[in-house]
């Protein structure tokens, strides 16, 4: 009888224990933080792990120590759930609850966009002035960055997709190439996988060259089939393409916004007034849209088109039509 009475006594005692144990940590895991500073922006890299993330917020005076934070980890089993990203805590915050801001993942988005019609050369400066991506390229050639990247093609032009993209802060510069190759890369094989098989395009390249000069020539989204359908009809009749965009794009620096008759009439592998055929690389990042009217463009008749100023353009089936849509339209543009 008096060992059975000692046994529930111990018992008692241990459960006493226990119970301020479990209040005790309790009230400590829910006892709100004080932060360094408010906000507080920290960021998780992809790969931490759950003492890694302590260790940093604990030298950053947000936790007091480094391994009560784990040990909660353990305890609710989330040690392995924990999402990298940018973080921003804007008030004090429980051990707890701080623990299921980083399971939930409620991270802080950065973002750099890349516009339709820009060239690489756009498109680097848009990567490099971003003060949130880390540059591992910067003096590096084109052709230097392509291998790094792992893009097959000779020119860096037209193989990066055109959008917003966002990142983990201090995310590299080639880790978004790479994103941004590989969306083209999906986007301009779907759509050849689905082309009209009767076009004068021989490959998929061919197919982001035309529409790269779809995408220049467009100032209005309705007039775009039937732009790259004037261009699909002159391939096809051998016919030069005669666009300036591309001449412009292969005078460089030398183009100073105005694109004189000379210009037209000297030779160079991107004019496509002195060269039938399409240039040998797409001159800028064409969007989705363009893409798809590259490979199913309208079926028209027409063989010029001119704009009329106010980004829509007029198009013509003969060049006596043509002419004078020019005449009255370039008048027009003067006054």
């Amino acid at each position: 009888m008096q060992t059975l009475k000692r046994l529930f006594i111990l018992l008692l005692g241990f459960l006493f224990i226990a119970a301020l144990v479990a209040g005790w940590f309790y009230h400590y895991y829910h006892l709100k933080i004080v932060l360094p500073v408010i906000p507080y922006e920290f960021s998780v890299e992809s790969g931490s792990n759950v003492k890694q993330i302590t260790r940093q917020l604990a030298n950053d005076n947000v936790l007091p120590d480094t391994w009560s934070f784990v040990l909660l980890s353990y305890l609710l089993s989330k040690e392995s759930v924990l999402k990298a990203g940018d973080y921003r805590l804007t008030e004090n915050i429980s051990q707890i609850a701080l623990l299921d801001y980083l399971v939930k993942g409620d991270v802080r988005q950065n973002e750099v966009r890349f516009v339709e019609g820009w060239t690489f050369s756009q498109f680097r400066d848009a990567l490099y002035s971003h003060p949130d991506i880390r540059k591992t390229t910067t003096g590096m050639s084109e052709r230097e960055i392509l291998r790094l990247v792992g893009v097959s093609e000779l020119s860096a032009e037209g193989v990066f997709f055109p959008d917003t993209y966002y990142f983990i802060k201090n995310s590299t510069d080639v880790e978004i190439l790479q994103r941004a190759y590989q969306t083209m890369q999906n986007h301009v094989q779907k759509a050849w996988a689905q082309r009209i098989e009767t076009l004068p395009l021989e490959s998929p390249y061919e197919a982001l060259i035309l529409a790269s000069i779809v995408e220049k020539e467009t100032g209005l989204d309705s007039d775009r089939l039937e732009i790259a359908g004037v261009f699909i009809n002159r391939l096809r009749m051998g016919m030069p393409l005669q666009t300036d965009p591309t001449v412009i794009y292969g005078l460089g620096d030398k183009f100073d916004g105005n694109l004189r008759k000379k210009d037209l009439r000297t030779d160079q592998e991107y004019n496509t007034y002195t060269r039938t055929g399409l240039p040998p690389t797409p001159i800028a990042m064409p969007g989705l849209a363009s893409i798809h009217a590259a490979v199913k463009p309208a079926k028209t008749d027409s063989l010029y088109f001119v704009a009329k100023g106010n980004g829509e353009s007029v198009f013509s089936t003969n060049l006596s039509d043509h002419n004078r849509a020019v005449m009255r339209y370039q008048k027009q543009q003067k006054k």
